[in-house]
């Protein structure tokens, strides 16, 4: 035994698992019966009510004499629909990930004073600790960036002398500091193990309180820190996406199990990491790059439907790419008719697309979005509409912008620590309720009043 590597699976641990295999199963038939739901949604995607918010809202359908009626999706942060808070920055010509951000943390919009200060206080938050790079990022390098993020994260509590004070003012200026220093965490992680494990040169560039998060991440991860225009706003698009999505979604319905609890935020932010890293949460982007590219190389003509449609079938039937039977990027848990993210993402996507000269790939995108629900109709037994979501086209952003793909899901990480943080306080300020094995949003519809006109 003393032989054995840390990682080897010996002999005993493989009886002890087939043994424990053997005993632990639980007949399928018995969560039918007891009327079980397998995690937060039901089969048809309607949520298992848990508790209540206002920070974030996801509207699949309208109910029409007292039935369920699939509508076109919506996303809405603090009442304000998602498309008009997109619609509001692009056309001030401004980054909108911090605004969004305040949005999400404060329950309004900031007005142009507001926001000013706010993206001065998260540049002067852009400082990690003395040596904390050296001594910390830079020795023993995970494969994994998620997990040298929460690792990161957690010894972030020794540097805090009010590591354990879960009053507002305290968990608010930790969430702050959180939100700034992401981008930090992510990307120095990644040149530590780039440099270390590929033997590749490292880069650690000094952030620039003045850049917005999107422009940050792009001047820290490139050797020369040079990105265009284009490049950085559709990467703030996509963080504004990513920053929120309702209770009910497994990585901020961890934060607020664990934060009831009372436990520090470094502990509820690495569990909400935890539960993001997972292939069926955040890490489903890389999917979608990986299966196109296994499409890339064996279709014989791009545009041929037919041929996209016979390897969009032997997906399903486990006969191409990863042969688990799905075609990754297609459906969602709760939308059914359309995905506003993915709707909001597709126009920038095409020109970024163009700016690369990767316009044939957009159009194999687009064509596997317009044949996939036909074919998954034919193939399988479906209880709602199936239509591409927003890791659908985030993957094809991320490989446009040469982002790695160990960065993919710590991108996630970075836009959802804003909605996560803005839970935790939720929770905290409204801490008798009891939590219960999606949420339920209770707040008012609002309409997107332009920053200018504040």
């Amino acid at each position: 035994m003393n032989n054995n590597t840390f990682s080897t699976i010996t002999p005993e641990i493989l009886a002890l698992s087939n043994l424990c295999t053997k005993n632990s199963a639980i007949d399928p038939a018995l969560y039918t019966k007891y009327d079980v739901k397998r995690g937060l949604r039901d089969v048809s995607g309607k949520g298992v009510l848990t508790g209540l918010t206002e920070i974030a809202e996801v509207r699949s359908h309208i109910i029409v004499d007292a039935e369920y009626v699939p509508c076109e999706g919506k996303l809405f942060y603090r009442g304000i629909d998602v498309e008009q808070i997109v619609d509001g920055f692009i056309k001030e010509n401004r980054y909108g990930f911090e605004e969004t951000t305040y949005l999400l943390l404060f329950g309004e919009m900031p007005n142009n004073e507001e926001l000013k200060n706010f993206k001065k206080l998260l540049g002067e938050y852009r400082s990690l600790p003395t040596s904390f790079v050296r001594d910390i990022i830079m020795k023993a390098p995970s494969r994994d960036m998620m997990n040298t993020l929460a690792r990161s994260v957690l010894t972030l509590y020794s540097y805090d002398d009010m590591a354990e004070d879960i009053t507002i003012p305290n968990v608010m200026r930790q969430s702050l500091q959180l939100i700034s220093l992401f981008p930090l965490l992510s990307v120095y992680g990644y040149q530590a193990y780039r440099h270390y494990h590929d033997g590749q040169s490292l880069y650690i560039h000094t952030p620039d309180p003045n850049l917005s998060t999107a422009e940050l991440i792009l001047h820290l991860l490139r050797p020369d820190s040079k990105y265009t225009p284009l490049e950085a706003k559709i990467l703030d698009v996509a963080l504004v996406l990513h920053a929120e999505h309702g209770g009910g979604n497994n990585s901020t319905f961890t934060t607020h199990v664990v934060t009831s609890t009372g436990t520090d935020t470094y502990s509820s932010v690495a569990a909400s990491l935890g539960s993001l890293k997972g292939p069926k949460h955040g890490g489903a982007n890389i999917k979608v790059v990986q299966m196109f590219e296994d499409m890339k190389k064996n279709l014989k003509n791009w545009d041929d439907e037919d041929e996209v449609r016979a390897y969009l079938a032997a997906l399903l039937h486990k006969e191409a790419f990863d042969k688990a039977g799905l075609i990754y990027g297609m459906g969602h848990a709760v939308y059914s008719i359309s995905d506003p993210r993915a709707n909001i993402f597709k126009g920038f996507v095409k020109k970024l697309s163009e700016e690369k000269g990767r316009n044939d790939e957009f159009k194999l995108y687009n064509l596997v979005e317009n044949l996939a629900p036909e074919v998954i109709a034919k193939e399988r037994k479906i209880y709602k509409g199936v239509s591409a979501n927003v890791d659908f086209y985030s993957g094809f952003v991320y490989s446009m912008l040469d982002l790695p793909l160990e960065l993919y899901t710590p991108i996630f990480a970075i836009a959802r620590i804003s909605g996560w943080s803005a839970h935790r306080i939720e929770e905290l300020i409204n801490a008798s309720k009891i939590i219960r094995p999606a949420y339920k949003n209770v707040a008012k519809h609002k309409e997107y009043v332009p920053i200018q006109e504040r």
